[in-house]
C-alpha cells in the first residue's frame, strides 16, 4: 500500500514544507527563546495537531466542501484570517512573544491551544493537504481512506518534530538574546509583521 519510493519521495516534500517560513514555526521558535524547550516542544506538538484535523477534515470531506459551497469557504476563510491578524497584532502590541520576564510565561496549555489554532483556522494548510496528500494516493494500491489518514499522520508527525526541533535549537540562543533587548524587539515586531501578513493573505484567498 505505501511503496517505498513513494514514501521517500513524499516525506522529502513534507520535510520541504516544514523547513519553510510560516506563522506556526515561529510560534514554536519564539516558545522555545521564551519559555525554553518543553514550552518550543508543546507547539510543535500543537501544530502537528492542527495539521492533523486538516487531514481529518480533508479525508472526510470538510475541505471538500469549502471547495464546493461559497459560504463555508467564506466563513472559514475569514475566522481564519481574524485569528491570525488578531495573533499579529496582539504581538506587534505586547513584543511579548519572545519575553524573558517571568511574568510573561504562559501556561502549556495555552501554548498548546494557540497553536492548535494557528493551524486549524488557517485554511491554507487545509487546501494544501487536499491539493498535495492525493497526488501519492493510488485506489490500486487499496482503501484510499487509509491512504490519506496515514500519509496525513506522517505528515502531522513530521510537522510536530520538525517545529519542536526548530524551537528547541532556538533556545540555545536565549541567553545571548536576553543581552540584546533591541534585537528581541525586531523579532517580535517581525514575528507579528508574519502573523498579519498571514492573515491577510489568507483573507484575499480565492476559491477554486
Amino acid at each position: 500500500m505505501f511503496p517505498i519510493e513513494i514514501w521517500l519521495a513524499y516525506s522529502a516534500a513534507c520535510l520541504l514544507l516544514v523547513l519553510s517560513p510560516g506563522p506556526d514555526n515561529l510560534l514554536a521558535i519564539g516558545r522555545g527563546l521564551s519559555q525554553g524547550k518543553l514550552a518550543a516542544t508543546v507547539s510543535g506538538i500543537s501544530s502537528g495537531a492542527g495539521i492533523l484535523f486538516h487531514v481529518a477534515a480533508a479525508t472526510f470531506g470538510l475541505t471538500l466542501l469549502m471547495q464546493t459551497s461559497a459560504l463555508a469557504f467564506w466563513v472559514v476563510k475569514l475566522t481564519g484570517a481574524a485569528y491570525l491578524l488578531w495573533l499579529g497584532i496582539k504581538v506587534l502590541r505586547s513584543r511579548n512573544l519572545i519575553s524573558f520576564a517571568p511574568a510573561a510565561q504562559q501556561p502549556l496549555s495555552t501554548i498548546f491551544a494557540t497553536g492548535f489554532l494557528s493551524a486549524a483556522l488557517n485554511p491554507k494548510p487545509g487546501l494544501f493537504v487536499l491539493a498535495f496528500i492525493p497526488q501519492f494516493v493510488s485506489p490500486e494500491r487499496g482503501s484510499v481512506t487509509t491512504q490519506m489518514l496515514v500519509y496525513g499522520a506522517w505528515f502531522a508527525l513530521l510537522t510536530a518534530v520538525g517545529f519542536a526541533l526548530m524551537g528547541v535549537f532556538s533556545s540555545r540562543l536565549s541567553s545571548w538574546l536576553r543581552q540584546k533587548p533591541r534585537v528581541v524587539a525586531g523579532l517580535n515586531i517581525g514575528a507579528g509583521v508574519a502573523f498579519v501578513a498571514s492573515g491577510l493573505s489568507v483573507a484575499v484567498l480565492k476559491q477554486k
